[in-house]
């Protein structure tokens, strides 16, 4: 399946065997035309959707350049596995020309992951664009577009250390010339190839909008590097209009091309049709079953609205052949309607259901908060306590247990942790030991922040703690027996910089006995079960 191997700098735990070859590096224009042989049609890096078993099927219908989806820099330096699952295992000569997308907020680290990833590319880009709210918790995409000397940095190493280019994709500005500036700043760092999406980090979801073909124009015109538009792409109509009035390059699609693969062709094929196709690439050419039942969601979407009961179906299908039965079913169901509508024409503005066509966003509902100062959902909720009207997730709370209440003004009240917001305990069991072992230390900072950066430690039963752990002393090895019914389970980054020890325990009795042994100053001090050993969820921190 793999091309004659190129040996540069790939991962050398993968088999060179499968190294893709890679043309010579390119600049500009020369790098458009002749390594991604002009390019005009081209598919979005879509996280979890753009697989190769996509891009397989969209190339077969008129795409000439594919993105992987987006890879996280930092995990793929680090992790073998996600660089074989998200990348080395998924290439084949079939699917070139590709370009392989990292977010990345650090410079040596995007260098790293591109230096790993470019024997099995044509270039390498950065992520500029992602607007959601991932990213701007792992600071990187659109929420770098205001740290213009980090990015010179980040596309001037990579462009001087990789030996294919270096292309980004962003997001505009309101203002046109700050985005013409921007792409200029980008142009002279060493980005080859520069994707335009024509709306703000603040468009998105319900807010999306039309995105700005103007500000892309603009751009188009003020650099003299190759230029892709994204945004505003529904049909090959679409494509052609974007290219006659931006000026660019190509145009990239990616939520047009989710509901019809067939887009750069022009053709809007019975949705079956290219369902079958997609499903036999995948099974030549495995994904998880999660972004196959994404797909089939998207491309039966409108179908889907008219069988409701098989939305379900595909929802909760657990094989391949399982969500194969659903399309075959969506299929027959169509095809009867076929039969008993043969000469009847579509009515209104959506045409016949079981063909592929584009999905239009529905924008803000009528009297939004933007534009009637409507109160939040929460809001109503408390301001409407006691009556009948709850959220769907508290009437399920309700039904499991009927004496619960909702009401704010019979919850207790607690004092707040300092560091984090959450309630304190009373009397914190491990600040004696705290105070005797490590003087000026600060006891356990045990909350929620634990349980959702970790959720793979959640633990149903009240008996869990997290046991934070000092420099200084080597600590015992993750599995090792402390006690009858106490088990040190894994070592972890925590909150406030602390490392901690997740414990599981059957009896009440302080994590630092079993840990430091006889002698130490801890041994002995075993406090009643109560609410400080409760819960992992009750912050433990000093009054």
């Amino acid at each position: 399946m793999c091309a004659r191997p190129n040996f540069h700098t790939a991962d050398a735990s993968f088999p060179a065997s499968c190294r893709l070859e890679t043309m010579p590096k390119l600049q500009g224009f020369e790098f458009w035309s002749r390594t991604l042989r002009g390019a005009r049609h081209v598919v979005a890096p879509m996280v979890d959707q753009s697989e190769l078993a996509w891009r397989l099927l969209s190339r077969r219908h008129g795409a000439q350049l594919c993105y992987t989806p987006m890879l996280h820099a930092q995990v793929f330096v680090r992790d073998a596995n996600y660089r074989k699952e998200n990348l080395y295992c998924e290439v084949c000569p079939e699917d070139r020309p590709l370009i392989v997308q990292f977010c990345a907020n650090d410079p040596e680290v995007f260098v790293q992951a591109a230096l790993l990833a470019q024997d099995y590319c044509d270039a390498v880009d950065l992520n500029l664009g992602c607007p959601q709210m991932i990213a701007k918790r792992g600071h990187y995409g659109a929420f770098l577009q205001d740290e213009w000397d980090l990015l010179q940095r980040m596309i001037l190493l990579a462009h001087e250390k990789l030996s294919v280019p270096v292309t980004c994709k962003i997001r505009v500005f309101p203002e046109i010339d700050k985005t013409v500036r921007y792409a200029q700043m980008l142009e002279k760092a060493g980005c080859q190839l520069l994707t335009v999406h024509g709306r703000t980090k603040e468009q998105k979801g319900p807010l999306s909008g039309a995105a700005s073909w103007e500000h892309i124009k603009a751009v188009r015109k003020a650099v003299a590097i190759p230029v892709f538009a994204n945004g505003n792409i529904q049909c090959l109509q679409d494509v052609e209009r974007c290219l006659r009035d931006t000026g660019v390059q190509g145009v990239m699609s990616a939520e047009g091309n989710l509901h019809n693969p067939a887009l750069f062709e022009g053709r809007s094929p019975a949705v079956w049709e290219l369902a079958e196709e997609y499903l036999d690439i995948v099974r030549e050419h495995p994904c998880p079953l999660s972004y196959v039942r994404a797909h089939l969601f998207k491309l039966w979407h409108h179908t889907l609205q008219v069988h409701q009961e098989l939305r379900e179906e595909l929802a909760k299908v657990k094989t391949l052949e399982g969500i194969a039965a659903v399309s075959q079913e969506l299929k027959l169901r169509c095809q009867e309607e076929i039969s008993r509508q043969e000469g009847v024409k579509p009515t209104g503005d959506l045409p016949f259901h079981w063909i592929c066509q584009p999905y239009i966003r529905p924008g803000p509902r009528e009297g939004s908060k933007e534009k009637a100062g409507a109160r939040s959902k929460r809001a109503l909720e408390e301001e409407e306590c006691g009556t009948e009207v709850l959220s769907k997730n508290k009437q399920k709370k309700q039904l499991r247990n009927p004496h619960k209440t909702f009401d704010p003004s019979l919850k207790p009240k607690y004092a707040k942790c300092d560091q984090c917001g959450n309630p304190k305990v009373t009397d914190c069991f491990l600040k004696p030991n705290w105070r005797s072992l490590w003087p000026g230390k600060r006891p356990s900072l045990s909350c929620r922040s634990l349980s959702r950066q970790h959720p793979e430690h959640q633990v149903a039963s009240p008996k869990s703690w997290a046991v934070p752990w000092p420099e200084g002393p080597e600590p015992p090895p993750p599995g090792l027996l402390l006690e009858p019914g106490h088990v040190l389970l894994k070592k972890m980054p925590f909150t406030q910089g602390i490392s901690c020890y997740l414990m599981w325990k059957d009896t009440p009795m302080s994590p630092f006995g079993p840990l430091w042994g006889p002698g130490n100053a801890a041994v002995g001090s075993r406090p009643q079960a109560g609410p400080a050993l409760s819960s992992a969820r009750v912050c433990k921190s000093e009054q």
